[in-house]
């Protein structure tokens, strides 16, 4: 008995070893294994064995059992293995696609960079604030429109007893505030570059821009220090050839106040389509009111400063090169526009 189970399993490996396919290799383990298998008709007949030489023959059946199921696994893992497309791993991979940073990161980057060569430190305060460091600390009256719940976003909870309303910053102009109660003693000369919130939305507007807020306070700063510091951003930023303007105009944290216009970038200032009278607005700035450097316990009689706060999409889309005709177009998530850039 011993001798033909040993003479049936190595009969039952040979033909698994050359079976090709899954077929071939189901019929073997039906034909050894299966109900009327030849090694399953073994186990039938042990019981005309005497008693004695069972156990031993049982045991022998069962190795020879599991050999061939063994063998049929590990036969079927190679059949299918070879039957898939062959492949050669030495071939260099397709490296994946890598991404790059968003356009607007880029430009807060570079916006960063220029500022940091005149010696500002970029700071960051909360997008979520209280009404007092938006508004009131900036010489903003109670009745002021910007105030509106139309025009600003404010948050439903409880309003402090100190600060008033909590609502998210419309402007990087709280910035001012914490920075001048954090340092206390100029001199003060900070970037503040962060997302703000309006009620606002067109091809000009998003309700989440993003905003640049400059201040400088130190003894006898003027206006002229304000014109070159934005001459020299906008020569770095822009190009050499570019050349910028004040315009009187009104803010209720500056005085004098100004709106910023910087020489067309299309017609270099001759006039065009694009700017009708050759000069673009970039943005506002002005010293800072005495009433501002009041509110951080500032003397305004022994130090002065100015500001300047724009909007980083705004300024970006003025850069020689970009044609971005609606501010929405930042914001897409249409990867054949962000791949431009």
């Amino acid at each position: 008995m011993q001798e033909e189970i040993i003479s049936l399993k190595n009969e039952a490996l040979a033909q698994i070893m050359e079976a090709k396919t899954d077929e071939e290799l189901e019929n073997l383990r039906i034909s050894y294994l299966g109900r009327n298998g030849k090694l399953t008709e073994l186990i039938k007949n042990i019981k005309n064995i005497e008693p004695e030489k069972r156990g031993q023959v049982g045991t022998s059946i069962n190795e020879a059992k599991n050999t061939l199921l063994t063998s049929l696994a590990e036969r079927k893992n190679k059949i299918s293995v070879s039957a898939k497309v062959w492949f050669d791993s030495t071939i260099p991979g397709i490296k994946p696609e890598i991404g790059h940073l968003h356009l607007i990161t880029q430009a807060i980057e570079e916006i960063s960079k220029v500022f940091s060569h005149l010696g500002f430190s970029r700071v960051r305060y909360p997008e979520v604030d209280w009404d007092w460091f938006a508004f009131t600390a900036l010489n903003f009256p109670p009745n002021h429109p910007a105030r509106d719940d139309w025009e600003t976003f404010f948050i439903d909870v409880p309003e402090s007893p100190q600060y008033g309303k909590m609502l998210l910053t419309p402007h990087t102009s709280n910035g001012q505030v914490r920075e001048m109660q954090r340092i206390k003693t100029p001199p003060i000369r900070m970037i503040n570059i962060t997302k703000c919130y309006r009620r606002q939305i067109d091809i000009s507007h998003t309700p989440i821009f993003h905003q640049f807020e400059g201040l400088v306070i130190d003894k006898n700063i003027s206006v002229v220090n304000l014109k070159g510091t934005i001459d020299y951003f906008a020569k770095t930023f822009f190009g050499p050839e570019r050349v910028t303007r004040l315009r009187p105009y009104h803010f209720q944290f500056t005085e004098p106040s100004f709106e910023v216009d910087i020489s067309c970038g299309v017609c270099n200032g001759r006039g065009c389509r694009l700017c009708k009278a050759g000069w673009l607005e970039l943005g506002g700035a002005g010293m800072v009111h005495p009433n501002v450097l009041k509110s951080s316990k500032i003397n305004p009689d022994k130090y002065s400063g100015f500001a300047f706060g724009w909007g980083v999409e705004r300024t970006y889309m003025m850069k020689a090169g970009i044609s971005i005709p609606d501010l929405r177009m930042l914001y897409s998530t249409d990867l054949r526009y962000l791949r431009q850039f």
